[in-house]
């Protein structure tokens, strides 16, 4: 499967969409896949000329990799220059994700933004790729390298991403695709952030899963080229992180925001 098979989704009856599924190297179903599938499937029910300016989902339960995924779409809204979209991801044991998208026409207005990489960062032909997927490259920028700017929150990671498939100048699957990359950082973030979980998770005793996670996009993308994504965690209680972060093209540009609360708790050792 490449990228342009998992955004080709089957039509099913009225708004029902179906997705394949896919192995990961951690077993389920990478939050990320569901989240882009689902914006997807939302896009599919939207007039010509909009594009998704934010997404904001529910993780329900892990999902299955050997299982496809039915996407149900309710069309809430369409207005003159916004629309929205609810969209069920579900699957045999029950639904799986839960997917709120609300998209715009383009709109001429100021471009303004005060958030910005800093300029003497890394650059991805200077790190070594450490890629979990045949789908993307992934360049993590050393944490001695992350000086220079200071982010609201802890546990502040970098990495370069960008996707292998060309996608052309499809906009709406370039949205799509940053959606897929964004669900990467979070978890690192908060076990980085919190010396309790790191310890933990260095000998392979922690548990972790998305809860909630939200993008919005500000700018163009073109996800088949290297952005820097930066994640920060902001608060950790309850087993719960909140982390925030930031996507930009090479150049500079804002293009994303993106946040998500993971849940990341300790596994207590068998004998304790």
């Amino acid at each position: 499967m490449n990228l342009h098979e998992l955004f080709d989704l089957t039509s099913h009856n009225g708004d029902v969409y179906v997705g394949q599924g896919l192995e990961y190297p951690w077993g389920g179903l990478y939050g990320g896949h569901i989240v882009a599938q689902a914006l997807r499937a939302a896009a599919y029910t939207i007039e010509d000329g909009m594009l998704p300016h934010s997404v904001r989902a529910y993780f329900i339960r892990r999902g299955k990799n050997t299982q496809p995924v039915r996407y149900e779409v309710d069309r809430i809204r369409d207005g003159k220059s916004f629309s929205t979209r609810r969209v069920v991801a579900r699957q045999d044991d029950g639904a799986i994700l839960n997917l709120e998208a609300s998209f715009q026409k383009f709109e001429h207005s100021p471009d303004i933004s005060n958030i910005v990489h800093q300029h003497d960062i890394m650059q991805p032909d200077e790190i070594e790729e450490t890629s979990w997927s045949t789908f993307l490259n992934r360049r993590t920028v050393p944490q001695s390298a992350l000086t220079g700017i200071s982010r609201e929150g802890t546990g502040r990671m970098a990495a370069w991403f960008r996707v292998k498939d060309s996608l052309g100048d499809n906009e709406l699957s370039h949205r799509c695709a940053l959606a897929y990359l964004s669900d990467d950082l979070p978890n690192e973030s908060v076990v980085l952030a919190i010396p309790e979980l790191l310890k933990a998770s260095t000998a392979g005793g922690n548990f972790h899963a998305s809860l909630d996670h939200t993008v919005w996009f500000h700018r163009p993308v073109r996800a088949d080229q290297w952005h820097l994504y930066e994640m920060s965690c902001l608060s950790y209680g309850s087993g719960r992180g909140l982390t925030q972060g930031y996507v930009f093209a090479q150049d500079g540009t804002h293009v994303a925001t993106v946040s998500q609360e993971t849940l990341v708790r300790i596994i207590p050792a068998a004998n304790s």
